[in-house]
């Protein structure tokens, strides 16, 4: 997920490609932007989030994520006893590889839920989606900024997930609503990750889902290989071979790297991957001067200031503030917080004031700038030229109103690699004494590199 753990997902690179080998060349120069970086007002909601990121890559079928309770389990220590009731929101992504390469065997995902009350129990599915990296959203070279209305722009199955999710969009393949009757279980999802015909054999799988239940349920992410029928063609697994495989099934494999503790080690960092529920599902933040004010007081002319996204322990930019979700459950072997905010949404209100005596030109934009925990200089440093690591592809929502009052809603797809500046995702002209509301709303991609900015500017005016 970060640059630190990155060096054992060399196999994963190919389906999940971090960077494009470039000739040896003199490292680029350092920018520092001199600025103001400012904590993130606002916070995580209280919504629990399924995460199942851990195994990314399995090859051994078994439990994922279990929040169901241990009891008449067979191994007692993958269940994580953890009920559901409202709204919740399910994340998974993991990678399907031929090991060896001739075992092109089919690997399922499938997504269960269990009804433990006397009462049937009704499941509404707000939004979801759910993609293949190969066929539906190959990792393809795209320019740094594209208008993306449409949503048809997109480079990886979390890009495109999130995509669809930020409009509010329900795939095909989901119905509205899923009823599971007393003490039942019910299929949420049971789709398969193909490596047939692909070269190399590998293959990945993203999912987002935004659910409300009128009642308690558990839920289970699960991998088991797709079964064999008689003439040899494969099928599905049935939701009583998913069952079993629940009751009777160990944690799935191989196992990630064990996360180092998130204080006091003088290891090398690992984040590690997660399998366990977060807690949050969407942060929401009024950017404005102070907690008693209503509007946002734009930068003096030629000056910046920048807002943290998605900070984590050792990327916080001078902040101080952690944003990733705390984990209400987890395996002892996965990630201690949900570094990456991977599926979370963010919404950002931010009610520009120009307070000068001029019109004045105001960009806001999110960036990427190099990691740091304390900054070493006063503002966020940037390469001259951005490093081959693309760190994050997703796209963000705009809205604002134009020259003639009129609001605009705008989609654009962002791939920024490590270290660039990016470009204005809006450029106002703000009267004097004026204010401008501009909304910006985006799922933080799960194939992203915390942390990033969100970043206001004025422009200077002409000597």
């Amino acid at each position: 997920m970060v640059e630190e753990i990155s060096k054992y997902m060399l196999p994963l690179l190919l389906i999940f490609p971090i960077a494009q080998s470039t000739p040896a060349t003199l490292p680029p120069e350092e920018v520092v932007q001199p600025q103001e970086v400012r904590p993130l007002p606002g916070q995580l909601d209280t919504v629990p989030t399924f995460n199942s990121n851990s195994p990314e890559l399995v090859l051994k079928e078994g439990i994922l994520l279990s929040t169901f309770p241990p009891d008449g389990k067979k191994v007692p220590t993958a269940h994580l006893n953890f009920p559901f009731r409202g709204r919740f929101d399910i994340f998974a992504h993991h990678v399907a590889k031929a090991e060896p390469a001739e075992n092109l065997r089919t690997l399922y995902l499938g997504i269960i839920l269990h009804n433990p009350s006397s009462e049937p129990v009704k499941v509404n599915i707000w939004q979801a989606a759910s993609y293949l990296s190969q066929p539906d959203a190959p990792f393809i070279q795209l320019p740094s900024f594209s208008q993306n209305l449409l949503g048809k722009v997109f480079a990886g199955p979390g890009d495109r997930v999130m995509s669809d999710v930020l409009r509010g969009m329900r795939q095909e393949i989901f119905p509205a609503q899923i009823e599971i009757p007393p003490k039942q279980s019910r299929m949420l999802l049971n789709l398969p990750i193909p490596v047939q015909g692909l070269t190399p054999p590998l293959n990945g799988r993203s999912t987002l889902i935004r659910l409300q239940s009128n009642g308690t349920v558990y839920a289970a992410s699960l991998a088991m290989f797709a079964r064999v029928n008689p003439d040899g063609s494969e099928r599905s697994p049935t939701l009583e071979e998913w069952q079993n495989l629940l009751d009777n099934g160990d944690l799935a494999g191989p196992r990630d790297k064990t996360p180092t503790p998130l204080e006091g080690t003088d290891k090398p960092r690992i984040y590690g991957r997660v399998a366990g529920v977060a807690g949050g599902s969407r942060w929401k933040a009024l950017l404005v001067d102070n907690p008693k004010a209503k509007y946002l007081t734009i930068p003096q002319p030629g000056q910046v200031f920048s807002y943290a996204l998605s900070t984590l322990h050792g990327g916080t930019l001078g902040t101080g503030q952690i944003q990733s979700a705390t984990m209400l459950v987890r395996y002892p072997d996965t990630a201690y917080r949900a570094h990456g905010n991977y599926g979370i949404q963010y919404n950002l209100k931010l009610p520009l004031y120009n307070n000068t005596q001029n019109t004045q030109t105001v960009s806001v934009s999110i960036q990427t700038p190099l990691k740091e925990d304390q900054l070493i200089k006063p503002g966020l440093r940037f390469l001259s030229t951005p490093a081959p690591q693309v760190f994050f592809r997703g796209t963000v929502r705009v809205r604002y109103k134009d020259g003639q009052n009129q609001p605009q809603t705008q989609f654009v797809h962002l791939v920024q690699k490590r270290g660039q500046a990016g470009e204005p995702l809006v450029l106002l002209n703000i009267k004097a004494g004026d204010r401008s509301l501009v909304e910006v709303d985006f799922l933080y991609p799960p194939d992203a590199t915390p942390p990033q900015v969100l970043t206001v500017s004025t422009q200077a005016e002409p000597r």
